[in-house]
Order: structure tokens, then sequence, then C-alpha cells
């Protein structure tokens, strides 16, 4: 008997309802980089570390930097691989292994995009994250039942330009929704 795979929300923003109990995830927007019948993973765009900047990361790695790059700011990408660097970055696209997620916005986790970061000849449009958000299979659609999440397309000014505090409200703004309107109580017909 054939099984249907539901709609992959690769290239979608994951944006959390007020009633997100999990303190990991509340008020978070969440870039969904991949979305298929192992689960879900994405990275958080509006969270950033207070005590890790760029310096940090480029001087563990032993990565030389230019000046102003000590001062990138590092972003929580989720709570899932806390140790792990992910780029979630505008064009160019192809570095070593990125992941194309829609024309225009890619994840990379290999060095030569922080190389390239470092000396200011990556992508114009970056964040860094440590850490990514994982589900496991059919959790993820589980979650946006249980009226956890809200859906959207993706939409490059709240990834790369928007200041990180308003990215949330401008998510939910952006599907037509007042923020202030919304209830964490799911309605059903």
């Amino acid at each position: 008997m054939p099984t249907t795979t539901p709609a992959s929300l690769k290239g979608q923003f994951l944006t959390a309802m007020p009633g997100m109990a999990d303190p990991n995830f509340y008020q978070t927007v969440t870039c969904i980089c991949e979305h298929n019948e192992n689960g879900a993973m994405g990275i958080v765009i509006n969270r950033v570390q207070s005590s890790v900047s760029g310096q940090d990361i480029f001087e563990e790695l032993g990565i030389e930097f230019a000046p102003g790059a000590q001062a990138i700011p590092i972003h929580i990408g989720g709570p899932v691989h806390l140790g792990e660097i992910f780029v979630l970055h505008g064009p160019p696209l192809e570095w070593e292994a990125s992941l194309v997620i829609t024309a225009s916005v890619a994840m990379s986790n290999t060095r030569d995009i922080l190389e390239a970061i470092a000396m200011n000849q990556g992508p114009r449009s970056f964040i860094i994250s440590l850490g990514c958000a994982g589900w496991g299979p059919g959790q993820l659609e589980a979650e946006i039942k249980e009226n956890a999440w809200l859906t959207s397309p993706i939409f490059e000014e709240n990834i790369f330009k928007l200041p990180v505090e308003s990215r949330w409200e401008e998510a939910v703004k952006k599907m037509g929704i007042n923020p202030t309107l919304l209830s964490d109580t799911a309605g059903h017909a």
C-alpha cells in the first residue's frame, strides 16, 4: 500500500505561536532547511548568543579574520547540535556543501564559507549560528496540528535585514495577522 508523503516545509518559516511552552522556541522564527520523511531541520533566525562573537568562532577554528569580522553576531540556531556551526546565507549559494533551500537562500556548514566570511569575501547576506532545530519523522506535523506553529514562505528580508528583536512580529504580520490578536488555542471545525 503506497504511503503519502506530506508536503515539505523546506523553504518555509516556522513561527512559534504565543502559547509555545518550550523556552527554546518561545517567539522564534525558524527557517526550515530540510523536511522529508526522516524529519525536519531548521535554523532559528531571531536569537543571538550574547556571550559568543565571530572572533570567538574564528579563533577557535584557527581562521584568520579581517578587521570588523570579530564583531559578527553569532545566533542560537536551536537546541540540537549546539557545538556545530551553521551558516544561513544568500548568494552565492555554491559553497562546498551548500544545501540550497530556495532560489536565493542556502545553508552551509563547511570551513570554506567561514574562511570567506572571516575575510569579508563571503556572501553579502548571512547569519552564523551555533546549533539547529530538529524534528523526528512526523514530529513537526504533529506540533503544527497541535497549533504550536504557523507556517509561511520565507522572505529574505526577515533573515538578513530586519533587527533580530522584530523578526517574530514581522513574520506574523507578513502572514496578514495582527500579532496582538493571536491566540494559543486551536480551533476545530
